[in-house]
């Protein structure tokens, strides 16, 4: 991949951007499009989640846009994609290599981001051990996005998560317009959606509403 001014982006640095509304973006046909929406809607954090397998010109169309935007692209799951294609970073679940111990993981990726997935104070204050830099903690809400979510933790299982983390929470699952002011109010970092943008009639219009109420009242 080229040279380019996100990859000379400290760890630091791309940690500084762990904050906000968190797309999650499907590999599908609509992939591409759901990502501008919310790109141009003002998110700055998105996820490329591939179950089925990474597909090349779907990343690579990723990360330019993501570029483009001075946003971060993440990649589910695989690490090594994350490297080939210059990402940000990587979000490993407890069946990815790395989950457990992290090491080998922050060894190759070095200045890139790793999050972890995890669902209850145990959890969070087992990471609090690993070298990472951000855990996504859910499901908070009922969803349908993902069948392996395990019952919802709730809004007072995830300000228990995230006070017993030293890393930036991002919370996951089931959250909307109508509960992101709930999931803002514990302090969290950041809120990641999928069906809330890619499932919406105007998958824009309901990023940028998004965007706003989590940011409304902080200037």
């Amino acid at each position: 991949m080229a040279t380019n001014e996100a990859t000379l982006l400290t760890r630091a640095g791309r940690a500084e951007r762990l904050e906000g509304i968190y797309a999650i973006v499907n590999d599908d046909a609509r992939a591409l499009a759901i990502a501008n929406a919310a790109l141009d809607a003002g998110v700055r954090i998105v996820q490329y989640r591939a179950k089925g397998g990474i597909r090349a010109e779907a990343l690579a169309a990723l990360r330019e846009r993501t570029h483009a935007h001075g946003a971060l692209l993440i990649v589910n799951d695989d690490w090594r994609a994350a490297l080939a294609f210059d990402c940000d970073g990587v979000h490993l679940g407890p069946d990815d290599e790395g989950f457990a111990a992290v090491g080998p993981v922050r060894a190759a990726l070095r200045d890139r981001l790793i999050g972890l997935s995890c669902g209850t104070v145990d959890e969070a204050r087992r990471a609090n051990a690993q070298d990472v830099d951000y855990l996504g903690v859910g499901a908070v809400y009922p969803t349908g996005s993902k069948a392996d979510a395990g019952a919802p933790i709730g809004i007072d299982g995830l300000r228990a998560v995230a006070a017993a983390s030293r890393h930036p929470v991002a919370a996951i699952g089931g959250i909307t317009s109508a509960t992101i002011d709930a999931v803002r109010a514990t302090g969290v970092a950041m809120a990641a959606v999928i069906a809330a943008i890619a499932s919406a009639p105007h998958p824009a219009s309901a990023a940028r509403a998004l965007v706003e109420r989590w940011h409304a009242d902080r200037t």
